[in-house]
């Protein structure tokens, strides 16, 4: 299909599409009067929308998963090479790309053993919640069940994600949640719970401690953080926060699970967020930029202690992890994380996400400069976010209705960017956030934020 297809050429599907697609994350009513935006191609960090307009891309797809770009012919390869060969069969039995990109995987995972595959972040979070869960009975005479979670982060639209879902606006409405899962406080120091304090990171962490304590170290089985916080707005943990949740957990015998289904797999110019910090983790998620939407693949990683305390008698019915994922048996998945991995490795883009990355921070430091209402700037790698206020002095937050209105000035530029979008507490969306391909170069880091220059010149005055 022609990139620069006009509107004429897909009409039939715009209206198909509003007549009978259901978005996510979408109100319909506007629709009524304008057309739904619809994708039709896609080429390094640029796509095209049904009208032939021209994006960059600096979100990665809409929700931080492109990571390698669109339009790579080789992964599209893989996948149809696999396809033909052998699509699909049971996650009870292994597979040839399977095997090969697990083993792959551990292999820049030291201290990881075992891989578990599924189809989606909320999915590979719910097998770790559920490997607690077992561990508790198992282990523990049923008493470690709790899960702590931290206000914020975001773990999937599961109930069990949304039980561990520290975002109001994303839980409102889906109540009540499943017992046992327990809020930790979040770890932005710009909006300290505590005031000035020298040491925020260790009292942040320190909280967790105090969590622990009201509720009993031996109910307490598993801490679920994400290593930066993502929709959250991009907060990257103070110094001394890891390391203090690492011995926090190793006093309480608590099994510390980290949600990298955003950050992993380069992001952040580590292949995963965690490695930053030095933090020995038990379980790892990951999803997004596994295979960079390529193909549908999902991961729960952990330790050969946590697999070895499913070993048992063969003949117990209940002496094993005792879940399935359909479509944890796609082939398509490992056959293009595979190929994704072999990208990002020879094509150096840890090197370029940390490079690009410094570039991005530096000129949304240079726009705070320039823009009162920028109010922090925060990031690691390719994952940044700038949040905006009405004071500085205050901090009080922009309205969440400028907010998005500077995305949408952006769009109209051409640029795609992130805003926080009912997710916090109402008047805490207020951050602009940035995950553009690992593949960016300069020229599209600086094109991305003069879009957001005059975004806010226009928006703000």
């Amino acid at each position: 299909m022609n990139r620069h297809t006009g509107m004429n050429d897909l009409s039939a599907v715009i209206e198909a599409d509003r007549a009978h697609v259901w978005h996510h994350l979408t109100q319909h009513k506007p629709y009524e009067t304008v057309d739904p935006k619809v994708m039709v191609e896609g080429k390094g960090m640029k796509i095209w929308d049904a009208t032939g307009k021209e994006h960059l891309d600096a979100v990665s797809g809409g929700v931080w998963t492109v990571n390698i770009g669109y339009g790579r012919e080789s992964m599209a390869d893989v996948i149809r090479d696999q396809l033909l060969k052998l699509n699909y069969y049971a996650g009870a039995a292994g597979s040839v790309p399977g095997a090969l990109f697990a083993e792959k995987l551990i292999g820049k995972m030291p201290g990881m053993s075992r891989v578990y595959y599924s189809n989606s972040g909320s999915e590979a979070n719910e097998k770790a919640f559920k490997m607690i869960r077992q561990i508790a009975h198992r282990q523990h005479g049923g008493r470690k069940w709790k899960i702590l979670y931290r206000e914020r982060d975001y773990h999937g639209t599961t109930f069990g994600a949304l039980s561990a879902g520290g975002q109001a606006q994303r839980n409102a409405q889906y109540g009540p949640f499943l017992p046992g899962f327990v809020e930790v406080p979040h770890c932005l120091e710009y909006r300290s719970q505590w005031g000035d304090v020298d040491d925020y990171g260790e009292r942040a962490a320190d909280a967790i401690e105090e969590v622990i304590l009201r509720e009993g170290p031996d109910t307490v089985g598993g801490l679920c953080l994400e290593p930066i916080t993502a929709g959250g707005g991009v907060i990257v943990p103070p110094a001394g926060y890891w390391e203090r949740v690492q011995q926090i957990c190793e006093k309480y015998d608590i099994l510390l699970h980290i949600d990298e289904v955003v950050c992993g797999v380069g992001r952040t110019g580590e292949w995963f967020g965690y490695q930053h910090y030095g933090v020995k983790p038990d379980f790892v998620t990951m999803a997004k930029g596994v295979a960079s939407g390529y193909a549908a693949i999902s991961c729960t990683v952990t330790t050969e202690a946590v697999f070895d305390q499913f070993k048992d008698d063969p003949d117990d019915p209940m002496g094993f992890f005792r879940d399935i994922s359909t479509f944890g048996g796609c082939t398509s998945g490992p056959a293009a994380a595979l190929e994704n991995m072999r990208i990002v490795e020879e094509e150096g883009l840890l090197d370029n996400s940390t490079k690009m990355g410094e570039r991005l921070l530096g000129n949304l430091n240079a726009l705070m400069e320039k823009h009162a209402v920028i109010g922090d700037v925060r990031g690691k790698g390719l994952f940044c976010g700038a949040e905006l206020v009405a004071d500085r002095k205050t901090k009080e937050p922009a309205p969440e209705a400028k907010v998005k209105a500077v995305a949408a000035d952006c769009m109209e530029q051409g640029v795609i960017i992130g805003a926080q979008n009912r997710s916090l507490a109402d008047g805490m969306n207020n951050a602009l956030l940035f995950s553009p391909a690992l593949i960016a170069t300069e020229s599209d880091i600086d094109a991305i934020t003069e879009a957001v220059d005059g975004a806010l010149g226009r928006v703000f005055g």
